[in-house]
């Protein structure tokens, strides 16, 4: 094979050589959107309740849940968790359908955080 021959086939044929690099782009997955669980105060609630509630649902030991507890107490509202809305959504139930069947009329919701 002599110098210069066109034999290679990697060459392009048409003689303007232009090296390219392949890229794949790559979409991020965006960060779902958050979500605060919120309870609210009410006059009847014991707050034994809400403290079992807390420790049950948001997995709070007793100090952490009796804080927020007596924080929902005080200021009429307090934060449970924060989460994806799917898993929100489901924690707002939880609560609500576990306090009706125990009588008691406390109410939690979900705001985006």
């Amino acid at each position: 094979m002599r110098c210069g021959d066109n034999d290679d086939p990697t060459r392009n044929p048409g003689g303007d050589e232009q090296v390219g690099i392949a890229t794949k782009t790559r979409a991020k997955p965006k960060k779902p959107s958050q979500f605060k669980v919120l309870m609210l105060n009410d006059d009847y609630t014991p707050m034994e309740f809400v403290v079992m509630v807390l420790k049950r649902f948001f997995q709070m030991d007793l100090e952490q849940a009796t804080r927020v507890m007596l924080h929902v107490h005080q200021k009429g509202v307090g934060v449970c968790g924060i989460f994806p809305y799917e898993i929100a959504e489901t924690k707002v139930n939880q609560v609500m359908d576990f306090a009706r069947q125990n009588q008691h009329p406390l109410q939690c919701t979900l705001e985006k955080a």
